[in-house]
């Protein structure tokens, strides 16, 4: 009984830092596919903690668009990443949230869009939301086939300083995973 109870507590502890996608919408326009989406997240206290000390976040947004075989498992037809790097500026106070097409490098080379805000809460709204993201382009999308599309909102722990991986091996404080399918409708006049 008591083995059983101990391995109940670290997955409970897991799933207590899993968010949901309270909304998933997904346009198929003349010039590709697009998706808009609401995140439900709390941040993880060990990440929150980090933040507060200065220590930038990285996060990933990933959409795969796979096709319907019926012959075959589905076939991916298209992929779109997106990275976001949530800062602390303790001496301004402020946060900074940084997205981008590409990982970010240490160089500081490469494109990103920031915006910075006055509360944590107000950076963490702006990540929840994301509008009109473009994921496939229109070639890549049959108009008579069925398409699911795979999202998935994480924290990217891999970019975090080394003495952080290490440490938040095997500890659940640190886990942040938000994902969902959902179908694409076929085109009118198709099949």
């Amino acid at each position: 009984m008591l083995i059983t109870l101990l391995a109940w507590v670290p997955t409970a502890r897991a799933e207590a830092n899993r968010g949901e996608v309270a909304e998933l919408r997904l346009q198929r326009l003349d010039d590709g596919v697009y998706l808009s989406t609401s995140l439900e997240f709390d941040l993880p206290e060990l990440a929150e903690e980090a933040l507060r000390k200065g220590i930038p976040m990285f996060f990933v947004m990933e959409a795969q668009v796979m096709r319907d075989r019926w012959y075959w498992s589905d076939r991916q037809v298209a992929e779109a990443t997106r990275y976001l790097r949530l800062s602390y500026q303790p001496l301004t106070r402020r946060w900074r949230l940084s997205t981008s097409t590409a990982p970010f490098t240490n160089t500081g080379l490469g494109v990103a869009l920031g915006q910075n805000f006055d509360d944590l809460d107000d950076a963490l709204s702006a990540m929840q939301r994301v509008s009109r993201w473009k994921i496939a382009e229109s070639a890549a999308i049959d108009a008579d086939t069925g398409h699911t599309i795979q999202f998935k909102f994480r924290l990217d722990m891999s970019q975090l300083p080394r003495p952080f991986q290490i440490g938040a091996v095997g500890r659940t404080g640190w886990n942040l995973l938000v994902s969902r399918s959902g179908r694409l409708a076929l085109q009118e006049g198709a099949k």
